[in-house]
């Protein structure tokens, strides 16, 4: 398994959850959940295998080498299986921050219960890179205000509002979306799951 120039470990586990740095192999499913869940991605149009087989080329598999990487992407899988991807972008390392990306599979995402108990525990993992691994002060996201449940799921792992971005995105024609700011610090992610930093 190849892993990250940056990272202690090659695996982050909790439960029957395991964060692995994203594998070739997964590229396909998750162009196909990708262009399944548009709404709620910053992606225009669907993608093709051709442009995924490029951008792993040109963009994934360079980051294994770097020292500083510009992202960390990640294959979450549960019981071994690939149920979802996502990790670390917008990399700065002299301030030690990045943001949360998060993408599961449409079928898991269809169901609230299962949706909840795999974003609560690829944000666990997550936490584990960013803070223990890499030793980061802070993480944050941006949420469409669409998607009130996993806004709650993001603030109940402890990342607290702090901002908005009136009518920041068109979803389609004249209908627009604000865009919801969250942060974490290294001491929310401990105190949301109960973990000494």
């Amino acid at each position: 398994m190849k892993t990250y120039r940056p990272l202690p470990q090659a695996e982050y586990r909790w439960q029957n959850y395991q964060l692995v740095p994203i594998r070739y192999e997964d590229r396909e499913p998750i162009r196909a959940w990708r262009n399944a869940q548009l709404e709620v991605l910053r992606q225009a149009e669907p993608l093709t295998t051709e442009q995924q087989e490029a951008y792993f080329q040109r963009v994934v598999l360079p980051l294994f080498e770097q020292e500083q990487p510009g992202q960390l992407l990640f294959s979450l899988l549960y019981k071994n299986e690939l149920i979802a991807y996502g990790g670390l972008v917008h990399l700065s390392w002299p301030d030690g921050r990045a943001e949360v990306s998060f993408l599961v599979d449409p079928t898991r995402a269809a169901d609230p219960a299962t949706y909840r108990q795999d974003f609560r525990a690829h944000l666990r993992l997550l936490g584990q890179v960013a803070f223990d691994g890499l030793k980061f002060n802070r993480l944050f996201t941006e949420t469409y205000d669409i998607r009130p449940a996993h806004v709650t799921i993001l603030e109940e792992a402890g990342f607290r509002l702090e901002g908005r971005l009136r009518q920041h995105v068109q979803l389609k024609p004249g209908t627009f979306a604000d865009s919801l700011m969250h942060g974490q610090l290294a001491a929310d992610y401990a105190t949301a799951f109960g973990t000494a930093l």
